[in-house]
């Protein structure tokens, strides 16, 4: 390719991580040390990621809290810039280069939106949180849009301030988590658009979240300097501590399964420092390290699969990552990923995702601060031969969910389902809808079930009045084969009477549907669907009343029949 066609294409550099792996033995103890390598692949650079000219992309107020990224194996979602309310790009992955001015977008925030999150288990699903105090959800058709999305699917009301974050339960399917400068931390079944529990023990601004392996425990680090441990469905504290002394926000994740925390933020004189805490004490950490003296926030990432631990900072162009061990010091520097380019946001393709043939174990999606581009950039641990590597690649978490909603508001917990990727290839789901005609038995059999129905029914004396009695479908038989040619007509004239008030009753309702005023705009579009929610509800709280009723009558019944 000349260097002159080189620069008409809008096409980033993938730049691939190049790991080394080298065991060495020291005292006993095992380190694993990681050289990184960056370098531009040039037969991988048509396949790289684009990004956009001609339109301002992932910008909000205080933006030094927010990240403007999301992946899946199916699509990129990137907040944009636009006036008078909030949007966000979705693109197809295959889809490179620069993009036009009017590429479609996911529109219908009111405010800047603040984060962006693809559902874990259905990747045509991405939920959105704005500054209008809405949480909404969409669905993104397979292939990307083709005009601006404007329908959500549902609209999440609960917040009474802007909402900065949200994140999907790891295990339970429709469970939703969002924070809000409400100091606020709500729990949502996005399947019925209801509240399961709202978390009010946070005094100020909460900065992040962050579930453990099964979903059981939410942990937060707050403007208050704390570091809290919850049990989501109840909202217990089950343990807290001063997280760093600095001012800036913090932030924390869980180390998988492993029982502690990782929590990034400021000492007292504004260092960049992290620290490990143990889930059950957080009084003291268990080891409290410097980083730097820069000022930006950094963002801490979990691989479970490999125990290592990326720290990425608001507006630098380098990427730390650490190896996670179970003993003193619990962590190990490795190594850095150094580019002059700096980063304003990092979006992270699931593990499902990665491209196991060049032996890729992670990949980002870095949003330039000072350009309008996203560039991947890829972990790669190169190895000569090009078949499965097992040992870089163990069972990873899939896309069936463990647990259902109900399921897990009740109580259960379950450990994610994991999924061999030893096959090769992305990963993705659409939950493609599949109905299944139920069986039924020949029509002999259903008709011997009948002849035994009738056998098996007991022949029980009547002892009341002939008038009383019920007609039997004997005598009703009967009866029909008495009727004379009179009476046949007769009744064949009053069906045909039954029939034309039918029709007529019909083409009434007919009438009155089509009087029913049909929403012009989607103000009034908005407005009818709201009015249908009302009812919905008020009808549930009929149904509900009506249930205690007639439990209430059955247990009088009772008492009747006990006289």
């Amino acid at each position: 390719m000349s260097e002159k066609h080189k620069k008409s294409l809008c096409i980033t550099d993938y730049v691939i991580m190049t790991v080394y792996r080298i065991k060495v033995f020291s005292l006993g103890t095992n380190f694993c040390f990681i050289k990184i390598q960056g370098r531009q692949t040039e037969e991988r650079q048509n396949n790289s990621r684009y990004n956009s000219h001609g339109f301002g992309v992932y910008g909000a107020a205080n933006s030094a809290m927010f990240m403007f990224c999301a992946v899946n194996p199916k699509f990129l979602a990137i907040v944009t810039e636009v006036a008078g309310g909030g949007a966000f790009l979705v693109l197809p992955l295959d889809r490179t280069g620069r993009l036009d001015f009017n590429a479609s977008r996911v529109t219908g925030h009111t405010g800047p939106v603040l984060d962006i999150k693809w559902n874990p288990f259905n990747d045509n699903i991405i939920a959105s949180c704005s500054d209008d105090c809405t949480i909404k959800l969409w669905h993104i058709p397979d292939g990307g849009l083709c005009r601006n999305l404007t329908e959500w699917l549902i609209d999440l009301q609960g917040h009474k301030r802007r909402v900065s974050y949200i994140d999907w339960h790891p295990v339970a399917e429709n469970i939703l988590f969002s924070i809000g400068f409400d100091h606020l931390v709500i729990v949502w079944d996005v399947s019925r658009g209801e509240v399961v529990n709202i978390i009010d023990r946070h005094p100020d601004v909460i900065y992040s979240l962050s579930l453990n392996r099964d979903g059981s425990l939410l942990a937060t680090t707050c403007k208050d300097k704390k570091l809290r441990v919850f049990e989501p469905r109840s909202g217990i504290v089950v343990s807290e501590g001063i997280c760093h002394a600095g001012t800036k926000a913090s932030k924390v994740i869980f180390l998988g399964g492993s029982g502690r925390l990782l929590t990034t933020g400021f000492s007292r004189h504004s260092d960049r420092q992290y620290a490990i805490w143990c889930q059950h004490d957080l009084t003291a950490p268990l080891t409290r390290e410097t980083i730097d003296s820069s000022n930006g926030v950094i963002f801490p990432y979990f691989d479970n699969d490999t125990n290592m631990v990326y720290l990425a900072g608001k507006g630098d162009g380098n990427i730390r990552y650490y190896e996670i061990v179970s003993e003193v010091p619990w962590m190990h520097y490795l190594s850095q990923f150094i580019s002059g380019n700096p980063q304003r946001g990092l979006g992270v393709m699931p593990k499902r995702g990665v491209n196991t043939s060049i032996c890729e174990v992670f990949r980002f999606y870095k949003l330039h601060a000072t350009r309008g581009m996203c560039e991947p950039i890829s972990m790669i641990v190169p190895r000569k031969s090009d078949q499965f590597q097992e040992d870089l690649y163990p069972d990873t978490i899939g896309t069936c969910p463990a647990l259902s909603a109900r399921d897990w508001i009740s109580g259960m917990n379950n450990p994610p389902i994991l999924i061999s990727l030893k096959t090769g290839g992305s990963i993705s789901t659409h939950k493609p809808r599949i109905y299944k005609q139920p069986l039924l038995p020949p029509a002999t059999d259903l008709n011997n079930k009948k002849k035994f129905a009738f056998l098996s029914t007991e022949t029980v004396p009547d002892y009341r009045p002939v008038e009383l009695h019920n007609i039997t479908e004997k005598s009703q038989k009967t009866s029909s084969n008495q009727t004379t040619k009179f009476q046949q007509l007769q009744q064949k004239f009053a069906n045909a009477n039954l029939q034309n008030n039918i029709l007529t009753t019909t083409l009434s309702n007919n009438k009155v549907i089509e009087s029913i005023d049909v929403p012009n705009n989607e103000a009034e579009l908005r407005l009818a669907y709201v009015r249908q929610g009302d009812e919905l509800r008020l009808m549930r709280r009929q149904l509900a009343n009506s249930q205690v009723r007639i439990k209430e009558l059955e247990e009088q019944v009772r008492k009747l029949q006990r006289q």
